[in-house]
């Protein structure tokens, strides 16, 4: 029986409990109250407006909605009784539960009399909700008709605003740039334009400039003066005058660059401006400060808040982070996201314009003007095939032409941004592709395709949508992806200069990659295997590690399921297993710089790599780097698995030793600044709620870390998929392998090389990517906790020495740490040898590059 409007506002507490973290999205951002029953007491689950003084610290009892999922039935009756409880995102204040039948919060009279009903002007009101409008199809057509261009603000360049159709009122818009592309200019011209030329009123809310340096970026836009002359305070005759009218008119255009800037200060000043017409948030930093809130881990919290004020207020709001990494703007989920993006031509930068719901509308040209702190319009981009420099360039160049530019074009919805779906590895060599496209680089060309085809051959299907259609079709006349074998037998097409023919160019330095390329090729769903390694090895092979490994399995008393058949890989547990659970934590200290430089391999191939400057306030010191020697194979040695089937067993009140699968739990906050999250990049993808799924070797470091009290609690277990444990099952594969290493670590050479690329092999394909490969395993829940169990070892380590007073730099992937300490001083908590569990060291100065390791 379908319930009437005017109870769709009042569930049970045990309902709530389990949806909390939506309800609490829904209070947060449209202001939507629920009235919550438990027995014969009721409370009202509202927005922080319903009590204002829920804002201030200490005012009331507050928790953290991971706590207060656990402890939801004692709070509904507490606020009930007429004590109201704060809930937290982290440490912001987001809801507040009230007694829901006091009169400081009640329905007003008429809602309460005719509970449902609609007004005369379009408000619906639910019981335990705020008023929603509603509006009838005439009056959206009518207002569209009498309301003139749905932009507002512009940018003053006339060919991104016509990309852009202008700000949208409303809307939240974010500019992504790497630092130095000059993503900030771009705030500060929409800033200028508003307040200068359009005369609206502006709020620029400062987290990385300060006010001089916004007001001499001005006056360096509008007078053409040097802005590294201006900032030694040295200004003409002709840029004083201006400074002057500047000063007159800049009533319009207010700063906000006080320390300790947040999203909710900027949602709490905005409503107070009056004739407010957009806000400028100058900049959003994705690596973690302590000094700034606006970074790392809080960005996608502070998204949000600013998503609100801009539909509260009903202007734009327009951000700038300093990130282009599409994990990252998927996280901040923004209405419209304009990229930047450097061309080959260093007088242009790509804008790319994309929505939420409609992927890439649009791009444009800049020209960049960093000596005077702006751009320059330089038109609308495209790549038309008759009149576009990559067209004429590929025009003289062996066939292909046609194919180039239709691939590129059905690439840019993945490149910049503004669609998801396909893996970080194939989005990298399309976004290369587009570059020697837009260049007219046929080398590039044919260097960058056996990799981008390999990189395609990872992907099971295309997403199923017009734009991942497009992509596999623009795919299509290259063939399908080959093998390094394959492609080093067609070595004479690279004279042609054909890039469809053109595999042999690489083939061979793809052939001698070695482990460390292997786990980057591993990296969101590239599994690294060509046909043929899953066949065992020969007889005789100096170490036959997938043989080992079916072995080991079938030794087991507790009949083990390798495969889990095709018919049932899209349903259960198995859609919800992602390369991301792997945790690694691919992270460096705040206060250090990290730069990615490139380098070239002894094979020949072009990576990029670390480079690492640390402050002065560390002291004297050098970088050590440590390297975990087999972290994988160490895992396998009591890793816990479930050799059956998962079976879905749903919510747990607390973790059960005796079973293994996967888990769907609240992300643990994590306040330490000195140590990495420890279930690492896995909290960069929550769900909607929040939530993430982890495999059990998180799960036991959680329950650990909560018992020694470095986390608030345990978080919960909404949901599970888990078998009967079992932490034997590799370990005559890890016995095997560790007697192997200590045999042929000594003799080196190609048999050491032979044997850490089968023990590669085996592990892989414990989890194969492409339909073709016939592998003897289908198990990704095996795969991702053996990774995942190397993550939680390599983190428990590095923590040790923390907690004994060690500087630690940067963690990365599952078997290098980096630490600042004196010249030939490793941390005592790891043992240095060639062995499982031990370590090689190596010490180098600040600034240089940093390599992987080498046996």
């Amino acid at each position: 029986m379908s319930r009437s409007p005017g109870e769709e506002g009042t569930i049970n507490a045990t309902t709530a409990r389990n949806k909390l973290y939506a309800l609490v999205k829904l209070v947060a951002e449209e202001g939507r109250a629920t009235v919550i029953t438990k027995h014969k007491v009721r409370a009202l689950l509202a927005p922080l407006d319903r009590l204002p003084a829920a804002r201030k610290s200490d005012a009331f009892p507050a928790h953290v909605l991971s706590a207060a999922q656990r402890d939801f039935g004692d709070l509904v009756t507490l606020a009930a009784q007429g004590q109201p409880q704060v809930l937290l995102r982290n440490t912001t204040p987001v809801a507040v539960l009230l007694p829901a039948d006091s009169s400081s919060d009640a329905l007003s009279s008429d809602t309460a009399a005719h509970p449902g009903a609609a007004t005369a002007g379009g408000a619906v009101n639910s019981q335990g909700s705020t008023p929603r409008r509603l509006a009838t199809l005439g009056d959206a057509i009518g207002s569209v008709l009498t309301g003139g261009p749905a932009g507002g603000p512009t940018f003053g360049l006339p060919g991104l605003d016509t990309a852009t159709g202008g700000l949208q009122r409303g809307k939240l818009t974010l500019v992504a740039a790497r630092p130095s592309v000059g993503g900030s200019l771009l705030g500060l011209a929409a800033a200028r334009k508003t307040a200068l030329v359009d005369h609206g009123m502006v709020l620029y809310a400062a987290s990385g400039p300060n006010r001089d340096d916004i007001f001499r970026r001005i006056i360096s836009a509008e007078t053409g003066g040097e802005y590294a002359r201006l900032k030694q305070g040295r200004l003409t005759e002709h840029e004083q005058k201006v400074a002057h009218q500047l000063v007159q008119a800049g009533d319009l255009l207010m700063i906000d660059d006080g320390s300790d800037l947040t999203a909710e200060d900027i949602k709490e000043t905005a409503p107070h401006m009056e004739g407010l017409a957009l806000v400028v948030v100058d900049r959003l930093q994705a690596a973690h400060s302590a000094r700034l809130p606006l970074s790392g881990d809080r960005l996608p919290d502070a998204s949000q808040v600013l998503a609100t004020l801009a539909r509260a207020l009903h202007v734009p709001v327009l951000a700038i982070v300093d990130s282009d990494d599409p994990a990252l703007l998927c996280l901040l989920d923004a209405d419209v996201t304009l990229t930047l993006a450097p061309t080959e031509d260093p007088a242009k930068v790509q804008v790319t314009v994309a929505e939420r719901d409609f992927g890439t509308i649009g791009s444009a040209y800049l020209q960049p003007d960093l000596i005077h702190a702006r751009f320059l319009d330089a038109g609308a981009a495209s790549l038309g095939r008759a009149d576009s420099a990559a067209g004429r360039g590929l025009s003289a160049s062996a066939g292909g032409t046609e194919a180039a530019l239709e691939l590129a074009e059905a690439a840019l919805p993945y490149t910049s941004g503004g669609h998801q779906g396909i893996p970080a590895a194939l989005t990298h060599e399309l976004a290369a592709w587009r570059t020697a496209v837009a260049g007219g680089d046929q080398e590039a060309l044919t260097e960058i395709l056996p990799s981008l085809l390999q990189a395609a051959a990872a992907v099971a299907a295309m997403p199923d949508t017009l734009e991942g259609h497009r992509l596999a079709t623009a795919l299509r006349p290259y063939g399908t992806p080959v093998s390094a074998e394959t492609a080093a037998s067609g070595s004479q097409a690279t004279a042609a200069g054909d890039p469809v023919q053109a595999q042999a160019g690489s083939g061979q330095a793809q052939a001698g990659r070695g482990q460390a390329q292997a786990a980057e090729d591993e990296e969101d769903g590239e599994d690294g295997l060509k046909p043929g390694d899953e066949e065992d090895e020969p007889e005789g092979h100096i170490f036959p590690g997938l043989k080992i490994l079916k072995d080991s399995v079938g030794r087991s008393k507790m009949h083990p399921i390798k495969v889990i058949r095709k018919e049932e890989r899209d349903s259960g547990p198995w859609p919800l297993i992602s390369e991301h659970m792997d945790g690694e934590p691919r992270w460096a200290h705040p206060d250090v710089t990290v730069t990615r430089v490139p380098h070239i391999r002894a094979n020949g191939r072009r990576v990029r790599r670390d480079k690492i400057d640390v402050p002065d306030s560390f002291g004297e010191g050098v970088l050590c780097l440590i390297d975990r020697n087999g972290s994988f194979p160490s895992a396998c040695s009591a890793v816990p698995l479930a050799p059956n089937k998962l079976l879905h067993t749903g919510p747990l009140d607390a973790y059960d030793k005796a079973g293994a699968g996967i888990y769907l739990i609240d992300i643990p906050e994590w306040t330490r600044t000195d140590m990495p999250h420890p279930l690492g990049r896995i909290v960069g993808r929550p769900d909607e709620e929040g939530r993430v799924w982890v495999t059990t070797p998180h799960i036991k470091q959680l329950v650990k870390l909560a018992r020694d009290n470095h986390l608030g609690a345990m978080p919960t277990i909404h949901d599970s998929w888990t078998g009967k444990a079992n932490e034997s099952l590799f370990k005559p594969f890890y016995e095997a392998t560790r007697k192997a290493r200590t045999e042929l670590v000594q003799v080196g050479g190609d048999p050491y090389k032979a044997y850490k690329t089968r023990l590669s092999i085996a592990l892989r394909l414990l989890w194969p990517k492409r339909p073709a490969q016939k592998s003897p395993f289908w198990r990704p829940d095996w795969r991702m906790s053996m990774v995942a169990e190397a993550s939680v070892r390599h983190w428990t380590v590095a923590f040790k020495a923390v907690q004994e007073g060690h500087t630690l730099v940067a963690l990365r992937n599952v078997d290098q740490a980096i630490f600042w300490t004196p010249p030939g001083t490793p941390p005592s908590t790891y043992r240095i040898g060639t062995g499982f569990g031990e370590v090689k060291r190596k010490f180098v100065r600040a600034g240089e590059t940093i390599l992987e390791g080498d046996d």
